[in-house]
């Protein structure tokens, strides 16, 4: 009976979503969904591995870890961000009369920007995804931006991404290692991090890693994940909050909003501007996610009927029900005003000798 049901609904949404749907305009379709650079047959092992890891804070403290299962978490995830949410795997204000695309585009738009990036110049993507921000800043800015991820996957579809939008003579993307970069001393005009940096075990490392390839005198920006001064470590709902949002997300441990700027201070950087870019008059950041609540059911439906199918790999409704958890403590993290996912830092390399 709840198969003969699910396939009724499921026809419907299926050629609707798929066929007719604008998956497509996101880069993804659900009959593509999978598991990055993971076999069809491994997504359910793998996903089972990554719970186990992320869900028990003593196993986040084996950090050596902690780059494999980001780079396991992003192979789980990357189709269906892509098919449920876009290219640009961040969150921006909401900004009244303007669409969620076009918010986002602003948002990273700011960093060109707040970053002074002229054409022609080399800008670093630090965590570069799927290369939605890189594209857009790319061709804001008409600068030459290298993206960097830890994700093979990503790696390939971010080229593709570049090819179609007609942006691959800007936009070169890299497969590695934030914390240990394949990039020589000074090498960039500019450098940016939109999101990604929470991944890092130890946040220190990256700066490090950027402040080594900036040149002297040019400026980082980062858009950092942070608890802020509401967060109560003694608060059982703010601390089950929080936790929520690292297992979903496969981050190490969040920091706090004092500590990102004391970590860029260590590694030498000057701080022009720490400030968090999602209190008011910022529109809530967390909108999209509340009004994207019947669109998760409705996508639910397809997912597991392609899954019962056979079109998508088993394990993939799984990890499409923890984006969805996660998107509730999220939600619960922006509308408490415990979590930002937009801590804005300005960072500035010394001129050498001074």
């Amino acid at each position: 009976m709840f198969w003969g049901a699910m396939g009724a609904l499921g026809a419907g949404a299926y050629y609707v979503l798929v066929l007719a749907g604008a998956a497509e305009r996101k880069g993804k379709r659900a009959v593509d969904l999978g598991g990055g650079s993971i076999t069809r047959e491994q997504v359910r092992s793998s996903y089972q591995k990554y719970a186990s890891f992320f869900e028990k804070p003593k196993q986040i403290e084996a950090k050596d870890n902690v780059p494999n299962f980001v780079d396991t978490f992003y192979n789980l995830v990357t189709d269906i961000y892509e098919w449920g949410w876009g290219q640009s795997f961040h969150f921006s204000p909401a900004v009244p009369g303007k669409s969620h695309k076009e918010s986002t585009r602003l948002h990273e738009e700011r960093v060109v920007d707040l970053l002074g990036v002229k054409p022609g110049q080399k800008v670093l993507d630090v965590g570069c995804g799927v290369g939605g921000p890189m594209r857009a800043i790319a061709a804001y800015s008409q600068a030459h931006v290298t993206g960097i991820t830890i994700n093979d996957y990503q790696v390939a579809r971010a080229r593709s991404h570049n090819k179609k939008a007609g942006l691959d003579n800007l936009c070169e993307v890299v497969c590695g290692n934030f914390l240990f970069m394949p990039f020589e001393n000074n090498s960039f005009d500019g450098a940016y991090s939109i999101e990604a940096t929470c991944h890092a075990p130890e946040l220190k490392d990256v700066y490090a890693e950027v402040f080594r390839v900036l040149k002297p005198g040019h400026l980082y920006v980062t858009y950092e994940w942070v608890t802020t001064p509401l967060f109560r470590a003694d608060n059982a709902e703010h601390v089950e909050c929080i936790h929520g949002i690292e297992h979903g997300d496969a981050l190490p441990g969040l920091r706090s909003y004092k500590q990102v700027g004391e970590i860029a201070k260590e590694v030498g950087f000057k701080v022009l501007e720490d400030r968090d870019l999602a209190l008011p008059p910022a529109k809530p950041w967390w909108i999209r996610l509340k009004m994207g609540r019947l669109a998760y059911y409705r996508n639910h439906l397809v997912i597991a009927l392609l899954s019962f199918l056979g079109i998508a790999p088993k394990g993939v409704v799984d990890v499409h029900e923890m984006l969805f958890k996660t998107a509730d403590h999220l939600t619960r993290g922006g509308e408490t005003g415990i979590f930002s996912p937009m801590h804005l830092l300005v960072l500035q390399k010394p001129e050498e000798g001074l």
